[in-house]
């Protein structure tokens, strides 16, 4: 584990201490570092739970826009329970036994403390992976290569992605690739009134090859959660983009390990509520996309908590219902009808 350092950034020297006080439970892992403000900001990661690579893997990934801290936030706020019930929990050390969970809670700390969505780049790192999306999408939204000047800047044509975007690709791959299973959901907020389950694709409208598998992870948290909150879908029946991570990383999967399942889930909080309900965030570029008043921003980390949990239950769990032969037909076929055999909005 790294020493002790001094650290801009509130949330990376949280990410340290939960590491200390976890003890030989937890490893962390240094990915590379970024310059900011004049200041060396580490790139790190944690990992819980066994490293066996014939077990099941759950990642939580946060603060890949710099601007949108509560989901960096949500993360923390998840692992810090974790690591409070490590001494004690039975359940909790048993569940550590048979899989594997990583936490990359501040993807961009650049970004985080410069206040902005992209890194100090300028480029947006959901729209770095070399992904290209099938039209329709729209402009600069998608994703573009005309300047850092622009929101959603791509970074130049044809160049290595960006050591933030390359770092979080690098340690799922490490961590989560040749698994039976992975799990992984990026947090995110400022999309809608809703909170949102996206899963890829998004530069296509075309469904993902597990996608009966993903089916199935959903049903079982409709049953489980009847009341959740989230609106589930494919990002595509929203809006496409070029150079999306988690599209990335789904098609290295198929590539490379194509018999495992492998289901990318990015939970965009919806932060439009939170401006309806205190309209004066409307003029806080903060408040656009984080929750400004505190009893707000305690009841957002506990809101996700219990999905945060489903996750890691469900991975361990994955021989009870994971389906296959005519039940993996049936789920294929549900998922078409639920998602994909709607008109896009």
């Amino acid at each position: 584990m790294p020493a002790t350092v001094p650290l801009p950034l509130s949330c990376l020297r949280e990410l340290q201490t939960l590491a200390t006080q976890a003890g030989p439970a937890a490893t962390l892992h240094t990915l590379g570092a970024v310059q900011a403000h004049g200041h060396t900001l580490p790139l790190w990661a944690l990992s819980l739970g066994n490293p066996d690579p014939a077990l099941p893997a759950v990642a939580y990934v946060g603060g890949v826009h710099g601007l949108e801290r509560i989901g960096t936030e949500v993360v923390l706020s998840y692992l810090r329970n974790l690591v409070a019930r490590l001494p004690w929990d039975a359940t909790l050390q048993h569940l550590l036994q048979g899989l594997r969970l990583l936490f990359v809670p501040v993807v961009n700390p650049g970004g985080l403390l410069r206040g902005t969505r992209a890194n100090p780049s300028g480029v947006d790192l959901m729209r770095n992976a070399p992904v290209e999306a099938h039209p329709p999408a729209p402009f600069l939204l998608a994703g573009h290569h005309l300047g850092p000047a622009l929101p959603w800047y791509r970074g130049r044509a044809g160049e290595p992605m960006e050591a933030e975007s390359q770092a979080l690709c690098d340690v799922i791959r490490c961590e989560l690739f040749g698994r039976p299973l992975a799990i992984a959901v990026d947090c995110h907020s400022g999309f809608g009134l809703r909170d949102r389950l996206w899963f890829p694709y998004a530069h296509t409208a075309l469904p993902i090859d597990h996608l009966p598998e993903l089916h199935a992870l959903v049903q079982l948290f409709d049953q489980s959660l009847r009341h959740h909150p989230y609106v589930i879908e494919p990002q595509s029946r929203q809006y496409r983009t070029h150079g999306d991570l988690w599209d990335h990383l789904t098609l290295q999967v198929r590539r490379e390990h194509p018999e495992q399942v492998f289901l990318a889930l990015t939970l965009e909080m919806g932060s439009w509520l939170w401006v309806k309900k205190n309209p004066r965030q409307f003029f806080s570029r903060q408040g656009m996309f984080n929750p400004l008043i505190a009893h707000r921003q305690q009841r957002v980390l506990r809101r996700h908590h219990p999905l945060l949990d489903f996750l890691a239950r469900a991975a361990l769990g994955a021989p009870h219902w994971l389906p296959d032969g005519p039940a993996r037909d049936a789920h294929a076929a549900q998922a078409l009808d639920r998602w994909y055999r709607l008109p896009i909005p």
